[in-house]
């Protein structure tokens, strides 16, 4: 057996004094800003700096290198409360937020509960990954090309009997891009909460049963309090991902052609590309406020979604 020897704790060694009397910092001390003072420039120099002449251009009309700025004030900012793209792809990004969120995540805890006691869990845990693996463009291209109206997906409704529907049509077409990434993305929130699920102890579960617990009761009494923490950082990487949600729609709604995706499916991002690269003359300024809005509300969704999960961690006795 082996033997445990506990040793007091070490006090800090006092600074030492140099020859004229000055403070000779530690070996960790004087590495710290060579270190570091790379990485601080690189972050300064590739976001910071260009985050705010985006923040400042937010403020000006500008069509881009060779032409005239121009300062426009809120300008920007007022016509985007006028524009309906702008009010729809703004209602779009946030029913994919939430709408979608509340998709993914009910999705993942009924994979949870499910899987945690099935035979051949991790194959299925792989299968159930495997869209997250393939890009986002083919995977829109592909949904694009099995519901369009001449689509795999209506001539088997035909076979049956069923009238084939506009998939792709104002009314559905942005229901179906939801649909599509909560298919694409579930996967990486099950393996995320699977990893933290498989680290409770069985016997939690075998006393649970004893006491004639339902799989519901295990779920919310033992595996959704201890995976609760990797709950919240899936909540946040979730809010923040869906948030700029742009190559689905794209490929979805033009299958990579040149068009223009239409405005019942556009997001932000979507909206925001279109602004700057979408036809005419290029509008800068009101790309870059966009932009700005949309890192006002991440950073505030960020934040609400970090007090509401926020609870005493559970540890085990």
């Amino acid at each position: 057996m082996g033997t445990a020897t506990l040793t007091p704790p070490t006090t800090a060694a006092p600074p030492v004094a140099g020859r004229a009397g000055r403070r000779v910092r530690p070996a960790r001390e004087r590495a710290f800003w060579p270190f570091l003072l790379p990485a601080l420039i690189a972050y300064t120099a590739l976001f910071v700096l260009p985050s705010l002449f985006g923040f400042w251009v937010s403020f000006n009309k500008w069509a881009g290198p060779g032409s005239a700025m121009t300062w426009n004030g809120l300008g920007n900012y007022l016509e985007l409360t006028r524009s309906e793209a702008f009010r729809t792809a703004f209602v779009n990004t946030f029913v994919l937020a939430f709408g979608g969120g509340a998709l993914v995540f009910a999705f993942t805890f009924l994979s949870m509960m499910v899987l945690r006691q099935v035979k051949g869990r991790a194959f299925i845990r792989s299968v159930i990954f495997l869209p997250m693996i393939i890009s986002v463009i083919a995977v829109g291209v592909a949904i694009g090309f099995l519901l369009n109206p001449d689509g795999a997906v209506n001539t088997i409704l035909g076979w049956a009997g069923i009238e084939a529907r506009p998939w792709l049509g104002p009314d559905m077409v942005f229901k179906c891009i939801v649909a599509g990434l909560v298919w694409s993305s579930t996967g990486f929130y099950v393996a995320l909460m699977m990893s933290a699920a498989d680290s409770i102890p069985p016997y939690l579960y075998e006393d649970a049963k004893l006491i004639g617990a339902t799989k519901w009761e295990q779920f919310r009494h033992i595996t959704l309090p201890l995976t609760w923490d990797v709950f919240a950082v899936s909540a946040v990487l979730w809010v923040v991902n869906s948030l700029k949600v742009f190559e689905i729609v794209i490929a979805f709604t033009t299958a990579g052609t040149p068009a223009s995706p239409p405005i019942q499916a556009r997001t932000v991002a979507v909206q925001q590309y279109a602004s700057v690269a979408g036809g005419g003359v290029p509008e800068l300024g009101s790309g870059a406020a966009m932009g700005v809005v949309i890192l006002i509300v991440t950073t505030i969704l960020i934040v609400l979604t970090r007090r509401v999960t926020r609870r005493e961690r559970v540890e085990l006795s």
